[in-house]
């Protein structure tokens, strides 16, 4: 009894990780596309934090913001789990973080032609808009101001 409970976890658990390790691959194809849309190189979409500068370099006219997120996303890790007002610091560093995260959800969808709603789309549906962004028929314009 304990080990067909056991094997039909490890199915289950098995059958769960090819699902997640398919949709992996989905989504880094339609961050590949996205960057070639872009003009960029494709491998620079598996290279972690790299590919977010690159797509912060497609969405902004200066990434700058990259390097204000990166910092914000950092100290926020650092310092939200202390205590006292320095929680509060880092509180605050985590929510400039988000705020630049969704600017960069709406600049990206303006990149390619989309408005608010397709931005609000990636917001909360981010990896089917990822696809939708990917291998739909949308068309890099550059940054928008």
């Amino acid at each position: 009894m304990e080990g067909t409970l056991a094997a039909a976890l490890l199915a289950v658990l098995g059958t769960y990780l090819l699902i997640v390790l398919f949709l992996y691959v989905l989504l880094v194809i339609a961050y590949w596309k996205i960057f070639t849309k872009a003009g960029q190189p494709g491998w620079k979409s598996i290279i972690p934090i790299y590919n977010q500068y690159v797509l912060y370099r497609i969405s902004w006219k200066n990434p700058y913001m990259f390097w204000v997120s990166l910092a914000c996303s950092f100290a926020g890790m650092l310092l939200a789990t202390s205590d006292g007002w320095i929680s509060i610091v880092g509180m605050a560093a985590s929510f400039v973080s988000m705020i630049i995260t969704i600017l960069l959800q709406i600049k990206l969808s303006k990149a390619y032609g989309h408005g608010i709603g397709f931005a609000i789309g990636l917001l909360l549906l981010g990896n089917i808009f990822t696809l939708i962004l990917g291998f739909g028929s949308s068309q890099y314009q550059g940054p928008q101001d």
